[in-house]
């Protein structure tokens, strides 16, 4: 299958083109790191690069929560725009399966209980509540602490912030596309992913990188909150690993598809800190009780899905990954 890959020399871009190609597949890069005209919002660039092509990896996204809102309009421009731009050209040359780039960051808020009222969804945290150090979201009807638990693809989808709005609207392009032309889209909504070959110091990468990026300058890797935010590390050759298996899987003509793409296995921010530093040899991280607006408490994700209907299951562990990810290269930008 030839395939085109979106955002293919970028990091986890880079890592389904290996996969891809190791599974005997042809796959095309179209990348600005590697041709500045390769831009996914220009429908000249996009057409072309579709000749011959039998489906479509779209990994292109600008990442991350950004530093301000005034990053609106080019998260905007590069993950909605440059969705639409593609999907037209798609549909105009015939390509008819697509797998995107999702993220769990359209959940919002993961999935917690509440003793006295069951399954409840807590709104925005206030700042109040946040400068105060009360870090956990509570009961929306009577104020309880509450048990976070795993969110399954079927969890109404309650975007935070301008990055998850922008990849909730990917998803819905996807969908739309798929209805009108009878292609099929699969949307991975990845946790959070890591690994050889992130981007180092940007304020638009993940927390991982942070924290490796802050051990190779000599520095304590900086914990926000109180280090108990449970999040889903999964490994960049597992999540390259799914974008494969979605391509293989028989195509569901006009069906939009997404599936949490994650390890499975919950871990706090604090102990991936620890974990990635005692790896590298120190310094040990630091709670500093910091907060961002616009992060979310705890988002893991239930994965059966995935593993049932895509037979995809996490070859790394999470020790393992962090052994290697504390001595891997990463990359600038």
């Amino acid at each position: 299958m030839r395939v085109l890959v979106t955002g293919g020399a970028g990091f986890i871009g880079s890592h389904v083109v290996e996969a891809l190609r190791a599974r005997g597949h042809e796959p095309v890069v179209f990348d600005v790191r590697t041709d500045p005209t390769a831009d996914v919002r220009s429908p000249g660039a996009v057409r072309e690069a579709l000749s011959g092509v039998d489906a479509v990896c779209h990994q292109a996204a600008m990442v991350g929560l950004g530093t301000s809102f005034a990053d609106a309009p080019e998260y905007v421009s590069r993950n909605e725009l440059g969705t639409a731009v593609l999907l037209a050209a798609m549909a105009e040359a015939g390509v008819a399966r697509l797998v995107l780039a999702g993220s769990m960051v359209v959940y919002g808020e993961g999935r917690y209980v509440c003793a006295l009222h069951g399954v409840v969804r807590p709104g925005p945290r206030a700042v109040t509540d946040l400068a105060a150090g009360r870090f956990e979201p509570t009961c929306t009807v009577c104020g309880a602490d509450l048990e976070p638990g795993l969110v399954g693809e079927d969890a109404p989808a309650d975007p935070r912030n301008v990055y998850a709005t922008t990849k909730l609207a990917q998803e819905h392009l996807a969908a739309a596309w798929a209805r009108s032309t009878g292609g099929s889209a699969v949307s991975l909504r990845y946790h959070n992913v890591y690994g050889p070959g992130m981007p180092r110091d940007t304020p638009y990468a993940g927390v991982a990188s942070f924290f490796r990026s802050a051990l190779a300058r000599g520095e304590a890797p900086r914990v926000f909150e109180d280090g108990g935010q449970r999040r889903d590390f999964v490994h960049v050759r597992d999540v390259a690993a799914a974008n494969a298996a979605a391509l293989e899987a028989e195509p569901a003509a006009g069906m939009f598809t997404a599936y949490n793409t994650g390890s499975g296995t919950p871990r706090t921010v604090g102990e991936m800190a620890r974990a990635l530093a005692l790896a590298y040899g120190g310094p040990d991280p630091v709670v500093t009780g910091e907060y961002r607006l616009g992060d979310v408490r705890h988002i893991t994700a239930d994965s059966a899905r995935l593993r049932a209907e895509l037979d995809w299951r996490p070859g790394t562990g999470f020790e393992e990954g962090m052994r290697e990810f504390a001595r891997a290269g990463l990359r600038d930008g």
